[in-house]
């Protein structure tokens, strides 16, 4: 069990005002109300959805003997101690890394950040580094992992405090590196306060989260942030072939590197052959095959490439891995049938990414064979971005059903509806429109001949359909898969 005094605790956290006792020892931090213990600090954050001032009554009597707030409460008991902070997220940010013995400062964490492609990056480093004998741990969308120990995983970058707490215990089973995905999300909350990034990845930037940004500039603003706490040490890796790369390191102290498939760049990449069957790369001017398939999957291979050569292992040892080395899970999962159809599963949620995935289709496929598209949009997110990836979608295949993806709070077929209006008239004949995405998928299914392709886009790994604020099991590629044997 860990005890720390609070003053130790504080020592990295502005502070406006202390109420109390300072030299008072605590045992846990908390910044939900319902899981204070006895002896716990509670940390009251101001979120989107909830106050956490409104709960310090319920928090103190649970057993919190710290409160860190923004406001001072009206009424205070003279048993607690009070500390205002300028920031509170920021505050349980600093305070969560001096908790667990400043864990960051005993690995190599390398951060992945971007729109598309952080999954893939991510834990494929963590593959390379782990099969290249090396113990490392994983933050990522899909799952957290401690060297081969799975843990679930619920958002794309958790909380301070969950990400404190499995570096700690990365730490404390011998990891030597450590690889997270950084969201937009989590660098605006100042969850990644006060962690010591050995490397930060710039992937890409495209139109995405803007229900919660507000408008593009302040999601690459945020972006940004990620680049700009960087120290002298770290190295920021950035993509070249996207406009706003030199942007992300405008103010960096790190020492800026660079990849590229199409631009002037430290690591260069150029497709030799692109198939079904994988990809031939010439990287750095040696030839690299890997099964993973796509322009999109090339530049995530370079970064990974670029980034592991910066982290310490030799050119002949990172390509030597690399060409091994498989995606993430639900990024573009090929499945072949006896029939001869090819199904892909793939979690292109945003229009660039769509784009991206059917684009690389197209490259691909002979013309002579149909591409038929299931595709939807999330209810309660950014509704700009639905008409978009509607239009895309049309566009680039042959036959488009428009389903549920988590609708969520929302109907789907107000969601359809809103998607349906990006479809040019050219293409309306091209669209059909069935919200149970089970029964989506099986008319794709159906209406597939021999030799055509179905690409199932949208969820990619999840294992779940969220339909008011219920989830129920669902796999996209189980249910693609039975569907082409049922056939």
């Amino acid at each position: 069990m860990i005890t720390i005094k609070l003053s130790e605790l504080l020592h990295y956290t502005p502070v406006k005002r202390i109420v109390g006792d300072p030299g008072l020892y605590v045992s846990g931090i908390a910044f939900d109300s319902r899981e204070v213990t006895k002896g716990d600090v509670f940390v009251a954050v101001t979120g989107r959805a909830a106050d956490g001032h409104r709960f310090i009554d319920q928090a103190i009597d649970s057993g919190a003997g710290v409160v860190v707030c923004e406001r001072l409460p009206e009424h205070t008991k003279e048993y607690v101690c009070y500390v205002v902070a300028e920031n509170s997220a920021f505050a349980l940010a600093r305070m969560s890394t001096v908790f667990f013995g400043n864990p960051s400062d005993k690995l190599k964490l390398i951060g992945v950040t971007g729109t598309n492609g952080k999954t893939t990056v991510a834990t494929l480093l963590y593959r390379l580094f782990l099969q290249s004998g090396y113990p490392s741990g994983l933050l990522s969308t899909v799952e957290n992992r401690i060297n081969q120990r799975v843990i679930s995983a619920t958002h794309t970058t958790p909380d301070a405090l969950c990400i404190n707490r499995l570096l700690a215990a990365m730490v404390d089973e011998g990891c030597a590196y450590a690889f997270m995905e950084v969201s937009s999300h989590a660098l605006d909350q100042f969850r990644v306060a006060g962690l010591n990034f050995a490397g930060a990845i710039f992937t890409n930037l495209t139109h995405d989260h803007l229900d919660y940004h507000g408008t593009f500039a302040h999601y690459r603003d945020a972006k940004k942030l990620f680049f700009d706490m960087l120290g002298h040490d770290s190295f920021a890796l950035i993509n070249t072939d996207d406009r706003n790369a030199s942007f992300m390191v405008q103010n960096t102290k790190a020492r800026v590197f660079s990849y590229g498939l199409s631009s002037d760049a430290d690591f260069k990449s150029r497709i030799l052959e692109n198939s079904f069957d994988g990809l031939v790369l010439k990287v750095d001017g040696r030839e690299l095959h890997s099964p993973m398939v796509g322009k999109f999957n090339a530049s995530n291979l370079l970064a990974v490439y670029a980034a592991s050569v910066l982290a310490g292992l030799s050119i002949d040892e990172a390509l030597t891995a690399i060409s091994t080395l498989t995606g993430a899970e639900g990024r573009f999962d090929v499945i072949r049938s006896d029939s001869g159809i090819t199904g892909i599963v793939d979690y292109a949620h945003t229009p660039d990414a769509l784009k991206n995935v059917l684009e690389t289709i197209n490259a691909i496929r002979t013309k002579n064979e149909s591409l038929i598209t299931v595709a939807g949009a999330g209810g309660d997110r950014d509704r700009t971005k639905r008409p978009e990836m509607a239009r895309v979608a049309a566009s680039m295949s042959n036959k488009l059903i428009l389903t549920s993806d988590n609708p969520r709070s929302e109907h789907p077929e107000d969601i359809i509806a809103e998607m349906r209006q990006g479809v040019e008239p050219q293409h309306f004949s091209r669209v059909l429109a069935i919200a149970d995405r089970r029964e989506a998928i099986r008319a794709a299914v159906a209406l597939a001949q021999p030799g055509d392709i179905i690409l199932v886009a949208g969820k990619g790994h999840e294992k779940y359909q969220e339909i008011m604020g219920v989830k129920y099991p669902f796999d996209d590629k189980t249910e693609l898969t039975e569907s082409l044997i049922n056939r």
